[in-house]
């Protein structure tokens, strides 16, 4: 079996019961040279119209600027790398259209915009329009000449996005959907031309998904509200009074608005986790100079071991999110292709290839997020009392993170999506979690094998630990299910446990199968700071996975099954010490030399 089909074979999820090879993931170094051109046109627009004019950006009392470096950005093919060619786009495959939202990932204000007009406002046409629809609004769309903002929440919807009031109902003459409704936190609510409108027809179950262009009428909002970050983001409420929209403009069928939501939103979580890692990296990168140009006691503070660990700890967890994130774009672009060979089309093998990887664009959204929320928090310490000035760029960077956690879905909501649905999938055979779950469940009331391993290959003893972990997490989610079965929904603390640790075996396991890619490819001695930061996040996985299993346990089992299965999870969460400090300092080092994030 060749490479390729190897990796058309992988299925969303199912890496918690299957051992995944590293010729089967894609590695960031593995983007080619024209990549990494548009990722370098993406990067060289920020530095010239953007970060020039941050400030600027935030304190805009109307959205005219936002809007006319979005026009600049079409202008670039910023905006088209998504679309496909036939409709005036660059028609990219997915990876590399991650690639460009990392490369924009500092863009603060500027990059919500640009995220939402080629992401929820535009994709919704290109994987759910008909050819009328995409002919007439892709090109203006590509171009810039039209941006476009997503309307799904509503006051009394947010999580629950099939809840909304907003109502539309046809018209005496059957030519116009007539939609009444109000939404809020619409990005891009006062400059765009076209909305995508989620709403009820009469008394429909299930919302319906609408075109509407500005010009329709019916459309009023409120001033932009005021935040506590991305404060150059134009968010507004939108009402929606008698707004007439032609039958035409109806988008896919009726009543499929929710799946499209759900859809696209899969797109827009994984695509926020790559672009925060942009943003980790740059605020990483002011951390580094800042702390070569601080001088305290006569030295610079980038010579204290504190700070270099705060800088090491930092660009492991980079690192690893990076990894993950593009090894979950690839596992899409492969179904894609394999789905396409099988004779579907391509907006149809695009939507199922990402509804197959649904738990890894939430499983994403997660840890990038957090990741980031974790970096600009330290960075600004870094900084230490100048990281509070708005004069420095870390307050900006603080504020403005703190979004991620709740955009596309809360990482709450989130946590509970990855279990619910493994779980789902496992009940409908989809992926076999209960035969692996029950032999788990009869290993640890086995003798344990306390023999050494004398398997001298590569990663040998850490794909070992790896391969526990996820013991650790089927054993505690199969108790779990044994336990509470069809109420195990209303467990949600538990669920966010077993989420947490599915996050951390997915991302570390990601993060060792770089460094063995990278290993294969320049030999071991040109990556061993990379394998340096696989091991410390490897370790840290462990402890982390040990933490959220013993949370779940203790908050179910008692008697002898507590006792067991915490002995159960003892041993599938221990790991060979290693000098996590040295190899910290050593990270860091590398990047303080530089003046840079190097990775």
């Amino acid at each position: 079996m060749t490479a390729t089909e190897n990796k058309s074979s992988i299925k969303g999820g199912e890496f918690l019961i299957k051992e995944v090879e590293a010729h089967q993931i894609f590695i960031p170094e593995e983007f080619t040279e024209e990549q990494q051109m548009i990722a370098e046109t993406c990067r060289d627009f920020l530095k010239t119209e953007v970060h020039p004019r941050l400030n600027e950006i935030d304190t805009a009392k109307s959205p005219e600027l936002i809007s006319s470096l979005m026009t600049k950005a079409g202008e670039l093919g910023i905006l088209g790398t998504a679309v496909p060619e036939e409709y005036g786009g660059f028609g990219m495959n997915f990876n590399t259209s991650m690639l460009v939202a990392e490369a924009l990932g500092t863009g603060h204000s500027f990059s919500v915009a640009q995220s939402a007009h080629t992401g929820i406002g535009t994709l919704p046409i290109v994987y759910y329009g008909n050819e009328e629809q995409k002919a007439k609004y892709l090109p203006l769309l590509a171009s810039g000449e039209w941006k476009a903002a997503y309307c799904l929440t509503e006051p009394d919807s947010g999580s629950d996005a099939n809840a909304g009031k907003s109502k539309a109902t046809l018209s005496a003459d059957g030519k116009h959907y007539i939609i009444n409704g109000q939404k809020m936190w619409i990005t891009n609510g006062g400059f765009a031309e076209l909305f995508i409108v989620f709403a009820k027809i009469d008394d429909d179950k299930n919302l319906t998904a609408f075109i509407v262009e500005k010009t329709f009428g019916g459309i009023t909002m409120n001033e932009p509200e005021h935040k506590l970050g991305i404060k150059g983001s134009d968010t507004r409420q939108v009402f929606f009074n008698d707004c007439h929209v032609p039958v035409e403009n109806l988008l896919s069928t009726r009543g499929n608005g929710f799946k499209i939501a759900v859809n696209i939103l899969n797109i827009g979580r994984i695509k926020l986790g790559i672009a925060v890692v942009g943003g980790s990296k740059g605020s990483l990168n002011h951390a580094i100079n800042y702390a070569n140009e601080r001088k305290q006691f006569g030295v610079s503070i980038s010579s204290f071991g504190a700070i270099k660990h705060k800088l090491a700890e930092m660009a492991t967890r980079i690192f690893a999110s990076e990894t993950a994130n593009y090894r979950a774009g690839q596992n899409i672009d492969d179904a894609i292709e394999d789905l396409k060979s099988q004779g579907l089309g391509d907006a149809e093998a695009k939507l199922k290839a990402l509804e197959q990887f649904a738990i890894e664009c939430a499983i994403m959204k997660v840890h990038s997020s957090e990741v980031l929320d974790y970096v600009v928090d330290e960075s600004l310490q870094v900084y230490g009392g100048m990281g509070y000035s708005a004069d420095a760029p870390m307050e900006r960077a603080y504020r403005d993170a703190r979004i991620n956690r709740i955009f596309e879905g809360t990482n709450e909501i989130n946590r509970m999506l990855i279990v619910d649905m493994l779980l789902k999938r496992a009940m409908k055979g989809e992926l076999d979690l209960m035969g692996p779950a029950m032999a788990v469940g009869k290993e640890i009331m086995s003798i344990p094998d306390f023999s050494s391993a004398d398997d001298e290959t590569l990663f040998a003893a850490e794909k070992k630990v790896l391969k526990n972990l996820k013991k650790a997490a089927l054993m505690v989610s199969g108790a779990a299910v044994q336990k509470f079965m069809m109420s195990l929904s209303n467990e949600q603390e538990i669920l966010m446990n077993v989420a947490d640790m599915a996050i951390e075996i997915y991302v570390a396991e990601s993060a060792l199968l770089r460094v063995e890619k990278l290993i294969g490819i320049k030999g071991e001695a040109a990556v061993e700071l990379q394998k340096d930061m696989a091991l410390i996040y490897l370790h840290e996985a462990v402890a982390r996975v040990n933490n959220a299993g013993r949370e779940a346990i203790t908050s179910f089992a008692e008697g002898d099954e507590l006792r067991v299965m915490l002995m159960g999870l003892k041993r599938f969460t221990k790991i060979e010490p290693m000098n996590l400090k040295n190899a910290r300092r050593r990270v860091a080092d590398a990047m303080i030399e530089e003046n840079k994030y190097i990775f």
